[in-house]
């Protein structure tokens, strides 16, 4: 068995309607799905993606309307990013951040790629990544109808950072349990702290890293609005999944087991550091109960909570999708 790449990244927004228009309008993601959380259907699960929201391209986020803003600390995935075809990309994303008032630093390298961190309006911490010496994985392929020219448009998910007070035990779960590789590693940004070590899985490159950063000199971190709930990891199919299921059990981890949500089927578990993992497949897929050319149009729900239709609807302020 051997994970694939990142699946997706699931956050957290206070305002969906604000979420919703900065990574369409601004980022020029495709919504591919306008659905509810599954385990509390009164809020929006928004999915965002290329244009079929390919595994390896989605960005979630749940609302929680009254979700205070996240507190930065270990234990938790510190930064996600999103990777764009080439370095004169970047230097199209500068100029755009720019001109929109989008907080942002200066294009840096880090892992050996050029790239240039940014900030969402609630302060989701984001990393645009180029490909352009990149091999491994391959990206997806930008939705036609994006508000941002093809050739610069974000292509999918790159490496996601994970920031623990100890990184041995995540990096064992890494090599030992999910089979990732050491790849190598850079310097930290932040003065006086260790390396980010590299992990890579499946084909390898920016679609299937995981970047770890030991730091002891921070809190635990306070999940809020601009923060990350989770990561997700590719598997192939059910099967795989089941496989996948009977491996975290045996190696005496806690987990959810199998998990139907309905676009995808998954399993979840929490590494030592307790930042929460799961393992998703690459399939059934967004089209499932909507066609490609109308995805994210109207609120989908799975077959499971169709019966509460009207009950959901009535507890969800409209947002605007065209």
């Amino acid at each position: 068995m051997e994970l694939k790449g990142i699946h997706h990244v699931s956050a957290m927004t206070a305002n969906a309607a604000l979420n919703l228009d900065f990574y369409t309008k601004v980022m020029g993601l495709r919504l591919v799905k306008k659905t509810v959380n599954q385990d509390d259907t009164s809020v929006y699960h928004l999915f965002y993606g290329d244009e079929r929201g390919n595994p390896g391209t989605e960005l979630t986020f749940f609302e929680i309307p009254n979700a205070g803003p996240n507190h930065e600390g270990v234990s938790s995935i510190s930064a996600l990013s999103l990777r764009v075809a080439n370095d004169e990309a970047l230097a199209f994303w500068k100029k755009r951040f720019e001109e929109l008032g989008i907080d942002h630093e200066e294009i840096t390298e880090r892992a050996n790629r050029a790239t240039l961190a940014f900030t969402d309006p609630e302060g989701q911490r984001l990393i645009l990544v180029s490909d352009e010496n990149n091999e491994g994985v391959a990206s997806g392929t930008p939705w036609e109808k994006s508000p941002v020219p093809q050739n610069h448009s974000v292509t999918g998910l790159g490496p996601v950072k994970l920031t623990v007070r100890m990184a041995e035990p995540t990096a064992a779960v890494l090599t030992e349990l999910m089979g990732f590789r050491l790849k190598g590693q850079y310097p930290n940004h932040v003065a006086g702290q260790p390396d980010i070590v590299v992990y890579e899985t499946g084909e390898g490159g920016s679609g299937a890293e995981i970047h770890l950063e030991e730091r002891n000199d921070l809190p635990p971190e306070r999940l809020g609005r601009g923060g990350v709930h989770h990561v997700a990891f590719r598997v192939e199919n059910d099967e795989e999944l089941r496989n996948w299921i009977d491996h975290i059990r045996n190696a005496r981890f806690p987990n959810s087991g199998f998990v139907d949500r309905f676009y995808f089927r998954s399993l979840y578990f929490r590494e030592p550091n307790g930042i929460l993992f799961e393992l998703a497949t690459d399939g059934p897929g967004f089209d499932t109960d909507e066609h490609i050319d109308h995805l994210g149009e109207s609120l989908a729900l799975p077959p499971f909570l169709e019966p509460q239709r009207d009950e959901i609807e009535a507890h969800l302020k409209p947002l605007q999708t065209k």
